[in-house]
């Protein structure tokens, strides 16, 4: 009951602010509907794979099983801006499929506009790109192919903690500018084994990192609002970490595996980083927005972060000029950790099963929806 209070104030403020708190139809009238779909371009690469379906030109691979039932899909990777190919179906789109690796922003403003809108599917995980209190307010249906990218990612994450623990990325810069210098590599490389992980969040993903962990012989650590099932802890060997700022000065290395909430963004600022331990390892494949740009650069900078990996930024994509760019001891990379082509086609039939549904008006995997019925999922309030 709490819950759907809670859900209905918001609602009720949202509306008071202009937008239309008026529960909007999940199910598809009959006839044919509109369906946008928002992804990264694949250009020459495009065809050099026939599972690469998460690009703009793979389209999901969806494309002629839709058109077969008589609906209009539209495929675009041009997103912002008041002239770009999204805005220019706004506002009689019935179903928007984005992707965080590309991420279309769909704003309360927007929102307001598509008035024929009823379903939002995010192609792969995580729907922070949406407005979400936004979406609950309209009556919008938000949901998003849970799971479909949690191994892609725990395995990036694993690689990322080795890049950083053994200092890999100078010693492959010397190779490619033909020098050798063993010290200038050596004199901050480390074993895995023995360090002190913790990771901040500990759903899906984190489980599968901790599992991938123990055979290291690390220290494991995780802080959740969530404690794990005693069997699950017991097989990965991580300790509970009610206290998150307790948590922190004791890692070696942190890694976040938090969705971007209005209480996570920013958590990772100027006074929460200085909690480190001096040298820390960091690895953020979650959203930048959780970290506070220029004081993850200062640390770094100054030595306070021994070193920073992940593939997430914000904006996205990244701008030349951002300072994760240039900033020391980074190993950055581009949104890629969960899209993989393993991930994609997980995504991509986890989004033909939800718009099959949706034509039939049958409900949706529960563990999907983001946004249902004007309620945020539990992770999002």
């Amino acid at each position: 009951m709490a819950m759907k209070r809670a859900a209905s104030t918001t609602i009720q403020a949202l509306a008071s602010s202009g937008i239309s708190s008026s529960t909007r139809r999940l199910h598809a009238s009959p006839g044919s509907k509109k369906i946008v779909g928002v992804f990264y371009k694949g250009n020459e690469y495009a065809s050099m794979n026939p599972n690469f379906v998460g690009c703009a030109e793979g389209a999901l691979g969806i494309r002629n099983w839709l058109e077969s039932k008589g609906h209009q899909y539209i495929v675009t990777d041009d997103k912002d801006g008041p002239d770009c190919e999204l805005e220019k179906h706004i506002h009689d789109m019935h179903v928007l499929i984005p992707t965080p690796f590309h991420p279309a922003y769909l704003t309360a403003e927007r929102i307001k506009r598509a008035k024929n809108l009823q379903l939002v599917v995010t192609a792969g995980i995580g729907s922070d790109h949406v407005d979400l209190k936004a979406a609950a307010a309209a009556g919008l249906t938000v949901a998003e192919v849970t799971g479909s990218n949690t191994v892609s990612v725990a395995e990036d994450q694993l690689m990322r903690i080795l890049i950083l623990t053994r200092n890999f990325l100078p010693g492959y810069r010397q190779v490619v500018n033909g020098e050798w210098n063993v010290a200038a590599i050596a004199y901050r490389a480390y074993d895995l084994e023995g360090k002190t992980v913790g990771t901040v969040g500990c759903g899906r993903i984190g489980r599968l990192l901790l599992q991938r962990l123990k055979p290291f012989n690390c220290n494991l650590l995780y802080h959740d609002r969530i404690k794990m099932d005693p069997e699950l802890e017991s097989q990965t060997g991580a300790k509970f970490e009610e206290d998150l700022d307790a948590m922190l000065p004791k890692c070696d290395i942190v890694v976040t595996n938090l969705p971007l909430t209005e209480k996570t963004k920013g958590m990772f600022d100027k006074d929460r980083i200085a909690k480190l331990k001096k040298g820390v390892l960091i690895v953020n494949n979650s959203r930048g927005a959780l970290m506070d740009t220029q004081a993850v650069v200062d640390a770094c900078s100054s030595g306070h972060i021994g070193g920073y990996s992940g593939d997430v930024w914000y904006p996205q994509p990244a701008p030349k000029d951002h300072p994760w760019r240039y900033m020391p001891n980074q190993a950055m990379t581009p949104h890629i950790s969960g899209t993989t082509i393993d991930a994609q086609l997980r995504y991509a039939a986890g989004v033909k099963d939800m718009l099959d549904r949706y034509f039939k008006g049958e409900e949706f995997p529960p563990q999907n929806y983001i946004v249902k019925e004007g309620e945020l999922a539990s992770q999002y309030r």
